[in-house]
């Protein structure tokens, strides 16, 4: 047999075992003493670091629960990236589409693990906002409000952003839990809820390839959703658009299309 596809098949082997001890034999030749030094190295390594990455996750799941979940990654998921900062999107991958849930596991388990994600991603992302043209004291209404690249907004079944070992809903809320979260020019990352109005204002703003002024965005949202005053959804949208810069969900403003 040609020795690099013995050595890769002995590599398959091992990573297989290593994977799913319980049901995959160990390959041969290799004394069991030094298999469970590997066995242990690889499943601390993702327990512990998955652990740091999914903070309330891992905070909330009994150490039994957390051990299954780990160990169902190691067996389901085949990873299509090497890179260390990557494990927590291929983890949520893991959850959304291969974890098969167990009847006592949090509801909002995925939701949970999404929004930790996030929270995670837009740290080490390396996107920078184009200021060009954005005037960061611009008028709101009568310009083109401009979203920074660092401010993601996502509608969950959960309040996420409230979970704790003190709250573990078991149901999901009667409305949409809108986050808008986002990184500052510091470097921290927060997070602001929206009601269902300001969450179809900021979509608004992201989707604007007219470059439309904020008050014609706010009278576009108002025939949509049916407002029967205008006028008021315009006053409190200019304020929503107003803390939005403050705290560099926006950029600024742009000249209007």
């Amino acid at each position: 047999m040609d020795e690099s596809r013995s050595f890769q098949d002995k590599q398959y082997a091992f990573a297989a075992h290593i994977r799913d001890p319980e049901h995959t034999v160990a390959p041969e030749g290799i004394e069991d003493r030094r298999m469970a030094i590997y066995r242990q190295l690889f499943f601390n390594n993702l327990y512990n670091l998955l652990g740091t990455f999914f903070p309330v996750l891992r905070k909330i799941c009994p150490d039994d629960r957390w051990r299954h979940v780990i160990r169902e990654f190691m067996k389901l998921h085949r990873a299509k990236t090497p890179y260390f900062l990557k494990l927590p999107e291929e983890f949520l991958a893991f959850l959304e589409h291969e974890y098969q849930a167990l009847d006592d596991d949090f509801p909002f388990l995925t939701e949970l693990a999404h929004y930790e994600y996030v929270e995670l991603a837009l740290r080490v992302s390396v996107d920078e906002n184009d200021l060009n043209d954005v005037d960061p004291d611009g008028d709101l209404l009568t310009e083109t409000p401009v979203k920074s690249v660092l401010a993601w907004a996502f509608a969950y079944h959960y309040p996420v952003h409230r979970i704790s070992k003190d709250f573990l809903p078991r149901e999901p809320s009667e409305e949409s839990t809108y986050l808008a979260i986002y990184r500052r020019n510091d470097d921290q990352v927060s997070f602001l809820e929206l009601n269902a109005v300001t969450a179809g204002l900021l979509d608004a703003v992201e989707n604007n390839s007219a470059s439309l002024s904020g008050e014609a965005l706010l009278r576009e949202l108002a025939v949509r959703i049916h407002h029967p005053d205008v006028d008021a959804l315009i006053e409190h949208g200019a304020n929503a658009l107003d803390e939005m810069r403050q705290l560099q969900i926006l950029t600024g403003t742009r000249s209007a299309g």
